[in-house]
């Protein structure tokens, strides 16, 4: 299978967490940013100082065409994409009679909208050379929901049906389509949270710590590797026992 993964969304933590445990296996990378240009880059020269090749790209994944021509200049400067990491995302929290339709707007067009686009995009490359990965990251929240975010558990969820419905066109083709779960994760995102809203959250985690953004490389890993080759259409939870 060709050893070249695009993650999107590389700039932040998860991004970055899947790009180094990706680089450990010998993939080449394709880091998309839409903003964090500066993350991206460093991403980049740090892990081609490892001996792999790395290089940032940008884009507006809401936008098609620009995807597109992500897409042909990765494979133009790196060789096919065999995996694809569909990473980017974003929340604007607010009880639903408070949310905006431009908090609504935005968050399903970069969480689902967006990976839409990407799959689109790299689907006929994926096809023609019979192989290939598509790893979706979803969310605890797009599972059981949560207080606040029914914009962002609604993209999430509809991650999960596009997943599942993709892994069924793709199956023939020999490409297989999963999704990822996380909960609760130690990035600064979480680490925001406010102390005693912290406690909630882990009091509801039976292993009683937020997990590592380590553990969704290392998921991301299996299903981009050897093992996952007969695994698709699954969801698979690295939430430490939050949701069963």
């Amino acid at each position: 299978m060709a050893k070249v993964a695009l993650v999107t969304g590389s700039s932040g933590a998860l991004g970055r967490a899947i790009a180094e445990r990706l680089a450990e296996d010998g993939f080449d990378l394709a880091l998309h940013y839409r903003s964090g240009r500066q993350e991206a880059e460093k991403l980049a020269a740090s892990l081609s100082a490892s001996g792999i090749e790395a290089r940032a790209y940008q884009a507006d994944i809401c936008k098609g065409p620009e995807v597109q021509r992500m897409v042909e200049r990765v494979e133009g400067e790196l060789g096919p994409i065999g995996v694809v990491i569909n990473n980017a995302g974003l929340v604007r929290d607010r009880t639903c009679h408070k949310l905006t339709d431009e908090d609504w707007e935005e968050v399903l067009d970069t969480n689902l909208r967006g990976a839409f686009h990407v799959c689109r995009s790299v689907i006929p490359s994926l096809t023609r050379r019979k192989e290939g990965r598509i790893i979706n990251i979803s969310s605890i929240v797009g599972a059981m929901g949560n207080y606040g975010q029914a914009n962002y558990a609604a993209s999430k969820a509809g991650l999960i049906g596009m997943t599942k419905s993709l892994a069924k066109e793709l199956a023939k083709d020999r490409i297989t389509v999963n999704a990822i779960c996380p909960g609760f994760m130690d990035t600064p995102m979480v680490r925001k949270v406010p102390p005693n809203v912290q406690e909630k959250i882990l009091a509801q985690i039976p292993l009683g710590r937020f997990g590592e953004p380590r553990a969704v490389g290392d998921a991301v890993a299996y299903l981009a590797g050897a093992g996952g080759a007969w695994v698709t259409g699954q969801v698979l939870h690295v939430n430490g026992g939050m949701y069963m």
